[in-house]
Formats: C-alpha cells, sequence, structure tokens
C-alpha cells in the first residue's frame, strides 16, 4: 500500500465527520446562508495565502525540478488563481470591506502548515499539504452531482473549481510526490508524515466547522 492510500484509510472516520459537516450538505444543496459563505470565502482567502507560503517553502526544498515546478505551480494556483476566484465570488456577495483578521481555525491551520514545511524534513511537508489538495478533491466530486442537480445553484461556480479535472489532476500529483517523498524517507519520517497528515486533516474539519459557527475571537 502506498504512504497517501494508508494515510487516507487511517483518516477515515475524521473525513466521515468532514462529509458529514452541515456546511457541507448546505453547500451541496444551495441552502448554505450567504453570511456562512462569505465567512468561509473571506477566511480560505487568507488561509490559501499561508497555503500558497507553505507550498513555495516546498518547491524550495524539493529534491528535483519536475518537484519544484509542481510545488511552485501549485503555490501560483493557491495564491493567484483560487485567490482570484474567492475575490469573483466576494463581488457576487456584495463586495465590501473584507476582513484581513484570520480567525483561530484559520490562524492555527496556516501557522501549522508554514512551520511544518520550514522545519521538518520535505517528505513531511508534503504529507501536510496533501490533505487540502486531497479532502477539497474528493469533495467537490461528491457534492458536485447535488450541485448540477440543483437550478440556479448560488455556489456552483466554487463545486466546479474543485471538481474540475486539471484540480483533479494536481491532487494525483501531489499524491505521486507525496508517495515518492515516503519511499525515500526513514520509517520515523514515515510515522512523522502520516501525524502530519493526520493532524491536517483535522484542521479541514476545523476550517470548515469554524466557518458554519462563524468562528471569532470572542
Amino acid at each position: 500500500m502506498s504512504f497517501s492510500d494508508d494515510a487516507w484509510t487511517r483518516t477515515a472516520v475524521v473525513r466521515a465527520e468532514i462529509e458529514a459537516l452541515e456546511f457541507l450538505a448546505e453547500l451541496a444543496d444551495g441552502t448554505l446562508d450567504a453570511g456562512a459563505f462569505r465567512q468561509y470565502l473571506e477566511q480560505d482567502a487568507l488561509y490559501l495565502a499561508g497555503y500558497a507560503r507553505a507550498l513555495a517553502l516546498l518547491a524550495a526544498r524539493a529534491p528535483d525540478a519536475a518537484a519544484t515546478s509542481f510545488w511552485a505551480r501549485s503555490a501560483h494556483g493557491a495564491g493567484v488563481v483560487e485567490g482570484a476566484l474567492h475575490t469573483d465570488l466576494l463581488e457576487v456577495l456584495g463586495g465590501a470591506e473584507r476582513t484581513t483578521e484570520p480567525s483561530p481555525s484559520c490562524l492555527a491551520y496556516v501557522s501549522y502548515l508554514v512551520a511544518t514545511c520550514a522545519t521538518e524534513p520535505y517528505a513531511v511537508g508534503c504529507a501536510a499539504v496533501l490533505p487540502c489538495f486531497w479532502v477539497y478533491a474528493d469533495t467537490g466530486v461528491r457534492l458536485a452531482a447535488t450541485a448540477r442537480a440543483t437550478p440556479d445553484h448560488p455556489y456552483a461556480r466554487w463545486v466546479a473549481a474543485y471538481d474540475d479535472p486539471a484540480f483533479q489532476e494536481s491532487t494525483r500529483q501531489a499524491r505521486t510526490l507525496t508517495d515518492t517523498a515516503a519511499r525515500d524517507a526513514t520509517p520515523a519520517q514515515v510515522e512523522a508524515m502520516h501525524r502530519a497528515f493526520a493532524v491536517a486533516t483535522r484542521y479541514e474539519l476545523g476550517f470548515w466547522r469554524s466557518a458554519h459557527q462563524r468562528e471569532g475571537w470572542g
């Protein structure tokens, strides 16, 4: 079994919690409150800026040109392409001033990813950033069927972005690079990779949950 398959299996309980989130159920059928979606978009825009930094750190530490190129392209995609999508969707929701303060969940997740990619072995950094690719790709596929069946779905563009074949292919490439890194890692590093994958998957759960709860600093 590859590292990524094993990591996916080990996080089945957390992923089931993600699949059961009210936020995603309401997003799928188009009933999600616009305020909750805006909260998510604002926080995700802040998250993506940090995620892009983490990916850029991986690109700088990658062992070969192909891996460097992929992580660098992904950093650009997170910081510019996905960021532009969020800006467009926020404009549809009325524009106005956006928050510049990350929520506790957003700050914790970004801080974890950047610190891991900066200070842990390259392989552990790969494992830490992989859930953001994979959980979104999996969620996009699951939500797409419901979204397509709903006339005038208000969030169809968001769902389509993560069901898109190009994003699905990027996820496959991220898995391949992570599996390659795992094969070159020591047993202790592989266990650290599993911990990183599990922690990041837990943060994915918390991030979506925090948007539905309108999490703030009190």
